[in-house]
């Protein structure tokens, strides 16, 4: 059929009933629409299957995974334009059951299903998790999921995170010409020793430890005796090589260890970034009575934590199909009130709380500029599929923060004795 890509364009804004913001190129070599937009590269039929079977999100994700579809242009701005006909669109699968009451809608499907060739659903990609849901953030579970998204090869995070190796959001003191994504995680470290006030032979529990970035600084530049769990095998080989590395054996042990299983304390201190959207609503507060029977007394709590926005009823909160297919199984994100609700309920005063938002879109474009800087390694060490989730994840991550559909908090939390003296400054903010 001559001229797909028109084709296509008219197919789909009859569906969506918008006019598409992107330019199509479809697999005959045809184009239409914008003359200047981003490219929406439509490389075969079974990218139309992929969209026909599973519509919006988690269609668009496969069949971007698998590579039938790609975009040309800046990649920000076309999934920009994009979010507003899926992600922003709110649309659910009974509302798709109700357009396709609309005749024309009717007729703009079978067109789609014409063009798109035999019927059968393309098998998702590989690099999809398909697992039962009937457990969630067990042991067994948190493992397998923790396992898919960071024991994918340390040689590709290091080209993805650079030098620092750190995989949370960092603090950009110095934005602009001299700040640099390595000075802004290190400036990150440094403000979660502070806000956790750690002293030369202070114990400090870091859960999720990741690749021992948080556990090097501590020890080394605070003198820090530390303890890091993660449940990545790789992580913790990459995270002991480092200590050795770094000469900081007698001072920090690495374990392979679920943070409910840690037995040892009491600690002066707990850091947690990163780690907590992985727990789950259900097993929140739980998380948090876990983590304040550890702390002595006057012992801090950095909880360093993804947020959504709040919904008015909360029940219809669902996890995003594409994160849990491909980026983080199972995991969940709560509001900021809940999480800090959760903290009080198990026990916790929580002193201060900042909101580091825009902080996180700079750092996930800078992975992301590490990323297609050298994708063909990247690609080579991953496999092509796992690095497109990667841009993808990140990139859409950067527009979702920047837009303020989802925000990054630190929470400093103390569990204070029956005398109430918190030791925490009178000042707040100066951490000392």
């Amino acid at each position: 059929m001559a001229d797909v890509a028109q084709r296509l364009r008219e197919l789909f804004e009859k569906l969506l009933g918008v006019p598409l913001p992107v330019r199509v190129r479809a697999w005959d070599g045809s184009e239409a629409g914008p003359p200047n937009a981003p490219v929406l590269v439509v490389r075969n039929r079974r990218a139309v299957r992929r969209l026909l079977w599973k519509p919006g999100e988690l269609g668009l994700a496969r069949a971007w995974v698998a590579g039938d579809l790609g975009i040309e242009g800046d990649l920000y701005t076309a999934l920009g334009l994009i979010s507003g006909l899926v992600w922003e669109r709110g649309e659910d699968a009974r509302g798709l059951r109700q357009a396709l009451r609309d005749p024309e809608v009717r007729a703009a499907v079978r067109g789609l299903v014409a063009l798109a060739g035999p019927p059968l659903p393309p098998a998702p990609p590989p690099e999809e998790v398909r697992r039962p849901r009937r457990h969630l953030h067990t042991k067994r579970s948190d493992r397998r999921a923790i396992s898919h998204h960071y024991d994918v090869g340390n040689d590709f995070y290091e080209l993805v995170l650079g030098p620092s190796m750190v995989y949370s959001c960092a603090y950009w003191e110095a934005p602009g010409p001299d700040g640099t994504l390595e000075r802004a995680q290190r400036d990150k470290l440094d403000l979660v020793c502070r806000k956790l006030g750690l002293r030369p032979g202070h114990r400090l529990l870091d859960v999720g430890c990741g690749w021992g970035s948080m556990a090097v600084h501590a020890a080394r530049e605070y003198g820090a005796s530390v303890v890091g769990v993660t449940l990545s095998h790789e992580q913790a080989a990459y995270a002991r090589k480092r200590v050795a590395e770094e000469g900081l054996t007698d001072r920090i042990e690495i374990r392979v260890q679920d943070y409910r299983d840690v037995a040892d304390g009491p600690y002066d201190a707990i850091s947690s970034i990163g780690m907590a959207e992985h727990v789950g609503a259900e097993r929140y507060l739980e998380y948090a009575e876990d983590l304040l029977k550890l702390l002595q007394p006057g012992g801090r709590l950095l909880n360093h934590q993804i947020a959504r926005r709040p919904h008015r009823d909360e029940s219809a909160y669902t996890l995003d199909g594409f994160i849990d297919a491909y980026v983080f199984p199972d995991g969940e994100l709560a509001p900021l009130g809940t999480t800090v609700t959760q903290l009080e309920r198990a026990g916790f005063e929580v002193r201060d709380v900042e909101s580091i938002r825009e902080h996180y879109a700079l750092t996930l474009r800078g992975w992301v500029t590490n990323l297609e800087g050298e994708w063909t390694r990247a690609a080579r060490l991953a496999g092509a599929g796992r690095a497109r989730v990667w841009l993808l994840y990140m990139a859409a991550c950067a527009l979702a923060f920047e837009r303020n559909r989802i925000g990054v908090n630190q929470v400093l939390a103390v569990r204070a004795p029956e005398s109430g003296a918190s030791g925490l400054p009178l000042r707040a903010r100066t951490w000392n």
